[in-house]
């Protein structure tokens, strides 16, 4: 299917790239949890968001929310080599509610140039505005967002993000604090619109004395321009290149990022440790995508 162009002003975006291209390090480390064997085989490959819980990859689940939440196209952002992500949804098991396209990213070497590899996709499905930019959203592979969140970020006038307030992370998710103070905090002017994302945070910091911290999970809605605000990006104190950066560089020059604060849970996959209480939280429900 073609670009969409000029549709409305800030059209709906109905595109969602997921980023899948990471070397799940933290998922391949020995933790002392309890797997099966298809669970282990995954976790030993990396592979996130093909680890089987509750009888689905939890990305058939991350699939059906984005399908509810109004999405209609997927981008993955995967290896050159990659088979198992292409085998599963461009093959396999098509999903029957969202069009699949592939993009690859040759090394991995950040959040930034993840995306950056999924501008010629993203520029194929749109949908793009009357003067031919393009909106979609961006997300994390190993991330379980509610269709609310989705829906809200589809809807959006123009570039925002998801503000997860932490304690409802912690309440309802299976986010421990630790793990929580560990994120990415958001710095939110009175009109919810960010100011400054802070990574890691120190205890003594703000942000971190606030009643209320907000968290970004890495749910986004962008237009085209950041691919371009990606390409600019250098790499970071850990070499990688960082989507944060490329974020300080839109509002830089003038782009408003609005923050729709929400309670909700998150569920988090990046642990063996994670494996069982993600499955407790998805029992018996059956995906739809």
């Amino acid at each position: 299917m073609g670009p969409r162009r000029g549709d409305a002003a800030t059209p709906r975006a109905t595109t969602a790239v997921i980023l899948a291209r990471g070397l799940g390090t933290r998922m391949r480390a020995e933790d002392g949890a309890t797997l099966t064997e298809a669970q282990r085989v995954a976790a030993s490959a990396g592979a996130k968001g093909l680890m089987p819980v509750a009888g689905f990859p939890l990305l058939d689940h991350v699939l059906h929310e984005l399908a509810e939440g109004g999405v209609t196209d997927v981008v993955f952002v995967i290896a050159p080599r990659e088979t198992a992500l292409r085998g599963r949804y461009g093959r396999d098991h098509v999903p029957r509610r969202l069009r699949v396209r592939f993009a690859e990213q040759v090394e991995p070497r950040g959040t930034a140039d993840a995306l950056i590899a999924a501008r010629e996709a993203v520029d194929a499905c749109g949908p793009h505005d009357a003067s031919g930019v393009a909106h979609f959203l961006m997300l994390n592979a190993d991330n379980l967002y509610p269709a609310e969140s989705v829906r809200v970020l589809v809807g959006l006038d123009g570039p925002g993000l998801i503000a997860y307030e932490a304690e409802a992370l912690t309440a309802q998710g299976n986010i421990e604090a630790a793990r929580v103070q560990a994120f990415a905090l958001l710095d939110l002017s009175a009109a919810d619109e960010l100011r400054e994302i802070v990574e890691k945070p120190a205890a003594d910091h703000p942000l971190m004395l606030a009643a209320e911290r907000w968290v970004s999970m890495n749910l986004w809605r962008f237009d085209s321009g950041i691919f371009d605000d990606c390409a600019r990006v250098r790499p970071s104190v850990r070499g990688e290149l960082e989507l944060s950066d490329a974020v300080r560089g839109a509002i830089a020059r003038g782009v408003r990022f609005r923050a729709v604060r929400q309670r909700l849970a998150v569920l988090d996959l990046s642990r063996r440790g994670d494996v069982a209480t993600v499955e407790a939280r998805l029992a018996g429900r059956v995906p739809a995508p």
